[in-house]
């Protein structure tokens, strides 16, 4: 059976199948016509919006633990149960971020790996010659937004330690002494989850102009 007349649904679990090997996986996407140009495109669509829900689940992250912070009495149990769970859906979207920029990285070197192979079996100098012109413009745009997305990431573990940190002593800590010793952490936790941030919007603007980019070309 030709993979054009599976259902979609089947062609979706074929294609989770491959994906444990990365040339099966592609091959089965182009028979569809969706090449790994397209498939990069996608990848990179994806970390861009997990970027931004990333960015804003840290945002709501920060304001959970500066409410711990500040606060004046009432359930502590209940606000350690926010906090907690504020800090686990960190932990959830840094982790799910990562897996993303792995996978646009994966399928960047397979196709430039791909597009080399390609550029030596050109008979016509001019045609290989422009090749690995687009080649080298498409790498030049890439290699930025790819170094942009691992240093938003790298600004993801510290946040995510010092919240572990916060949650494990309240956890254990659960009066009003306790809340009163995290104070002295705000200041720090919320200094790193504002180059976070930044960092984070930096690598959402880069993903953005590559792939402004790959559709002007």
């Amino acid at each position: 059976m030709h993979i054009r007349h599976l259902t979609p649904i089947l062609l979706f679990t074929c294609l989770l199948a491959l994906g444990a090997c990365s040339s099966l996986y592609y091959g089965a996407w182009e028979k569809v016509g969706y090449h790994k140009r397209d498939i990069l495109v996608s990848r990179v669509k994806t970390a861009k919006e997990t970027q931004e829900k990333t960015k804003e689940q840290f945002a709501s992250a920060l304001d959970a633990f500066i409410a711990v912070s500040n606060y004046k009495g009432g359930d502590l149990e209940k606000t350690y149960r926010t906090l907690n769970n504020e800090y686990e859906a960190s932990k959830r979207r840094a982790e799910d971020l990562k897996d993303r920029i792995d996978k646009v990285e994966g399928v960047a070197e397979a196709l430039f790996d791909e597009w080399e192979d390609e550029i030596d079996s050109y008979q016509s100098a001019r045609l290989k010659a422009d090749s690995k012109r687009k080649l080298r413009s498409t790498r030049s745009r890439y290699e930025p937004m790819i170094k942009a997305m691992r240093r938003a990431e790298g600004t993801l573990e510290p946040v995510i330690l010092a919240f572990r940190d916060q949650v494990l002593y309240l956890k254990h800590n659960l009066n009003a002494r306790a809340v009163a010793a995290l104070k002295g952490e705000v200041a720090s936790v919320e200094q790193d989850i504002k180059v976070l941030i930044t960092e984070m919007q930096t690598s959402i603007d880069e993903s953005t102009r590559f792939i402004d980019s790959l559709s002007a070309s």
